[in-house]
């Protein structure tokens, strides 16, 4: 019994055994189909599509070496324009510089000409004062400004404070001279007006010879004597016995009001003798005579309303 051979089982017969990888379908999927259908769709397509790129890449080359082209020629023209027309307005400049200064030339000589006429009426001014005088003749070119004085005097300077940005008519807003520490035009006035009080018998600011008809007024913040702007420091000069001259314009009430300007806003003020000092005559005169009016006699100024003076 032993050594007899049984035979082979039937494995027809026998169930079958299940695959061992036939659990992971889902992973043999993944593995064996990596890419999903749409990336393969497009994959496809794209290569598809592949000889029709080139062409795109060769019309986009020729759309930017046609831009480029035409950018170069704009260029081009725009410089061939500026070329042409550069004699141009060289020329139409020189035109215009050859103009300016012909005007300028003319101006020039209007102010020359003017000058003279200036000087020319000042002349026969004096000469109408010195010969209508009489005897005071000099006296009254002497008071009216008409020719130079030289003698002995004072000098008063008068200056904005230290710390004032900018002074004689600058362009600095400002709502008083308390805040900014400048001389005015009414302060100047108070100034002048001391020196006549005080004796003075000339007075000239920066070379500008004062008269009974000298107005100083402002303009802004600049101050003008006879419509002439003046540039600080002011430079007051007065003709007089220096030393008396000197002490009472201290005491007067003007001179006491400049010295509050300098102990309240800092303005600067110094006042010296001088032995000798030169004003020169006024630019301009006015010369005004006075006649003698009858008085009406009858009722002729009741009747008309107007009366003698």
């Amino acid at each position: 019994m032993c050594g007899m051979s049984q035979p082979p089982p039937d494995r027809s017969s026998a169930p079958t055994r299940p695959r061992p990888d036939a659990s992971m379908s889902l992973l043999t999927t993944v593995m064996e189909h990596s890419l999903d259908e749409g990336y393969a769709e497009a994959s496809a397509r794209r290569r598809s599509e592949g000889s029709e790129g080139m062409p795109r890449t060769l019309k986009s080359k020729l759309g930017l070496a046609a831009g480029l082209v035409l950018a170069a020629l704009v260029v081009t023209l725009g410089a061939a324009e500026a070329q042409v027309a550069a004699p141009v307005v060289a020329k139409e400049r020189e035109e215009l510089i050859d103009r300016v200064n012909a005007e300028t030339a003319t101006a020039d000589t209007l102010e020359a000409d003017v000058e003279k006429l200036r000087k020319d009426v000042g002349e026969r001014q004096r000469k109408a004062l010195q010969e209508h005088g009489g005897d005071q003749g000099g006296l009254v070119a002497l008071l009216s400004g008409a020719t130079p004085v030289e003698g002995p005097g004072i000098k008063l300077v008068v200056d904005d404070a230290e710390n004032t940005d900018q002074g004689g008519g600058g362009p600095r807003e400002s709502t008083g001279f308390a805040d900014t520490g400048r001389v005015r035009d009414r302060d100047m006035q108070r100034v002048v007006n001391g020196l006549w009080q005080s004796g003075a018998e000339a007075v000239a600011i920066n070379g500008q010879r004062l008269t009974a008809l000298s107005a100083i007024r402002a303009a802004g913040d600049a101050i003008l004597v006879d419509n002439r702007p003046l540039v600080p420091p002011y430079t007051v000069l007065a003709v007089g016995d220096g030393k008396k001259l000197a002490a009472a314009f201290r005491d007067s009430a003007d001179g006491q009001y400049l010295q509050a300007l300098h102990e309240s806003f800092d303005i600067r003020t110094s006042i010296s003798e001088q032995e000798k000092v030169r004003l020169p005559a006024a630019p301009s005169l006015i010369v005004r005579t006075a006649e003698p009016q009858a008085a009406d006699t009858g009722s002729g100024a009741a009747d008309t309303g107007k009366g003698t003076s």
